[in-house]
């Protein structure tokens, strides 16, 4: 009987990777999704609604993710000799 390895189409790193793009994305979710921007519904606060956070940060946070999981996915597991 011999025993053959099963080739797994990720090793443990690349599932590390993929936990840290989720983290990442989700950070950006957070960061999106803001904070309260006011107490009375009626008042529109533009600054709070159109902050650097909310525009530029949490976008490219959420694309740093999604650029992370798939380096992830293509990223070759390493071959061991035995």
């Amino acid at each position: 009987m011999s025993k053959t390895k099963e080739i797994s189409m990720f090793d443990k790193e690349n599932y590390k990777w993929m936990l840290i793009g989720i983290i990442v994305m989700a950070i950006g979710m957070f960061l999106l999704s803001g904070g309260k921007s006011n107490n009375d519904p009626n008042v529109f606060d533009k600054s709070a609604v159109y902050s650097l956070t909310r525009i530029t940060i949490a976008p490219i946070l959420i694309l740093a993710g999604l650029v992370i999981e798939v380096i992830a996915i293509f990223k070759k597991p390493k071959e061991t000799v035995s």
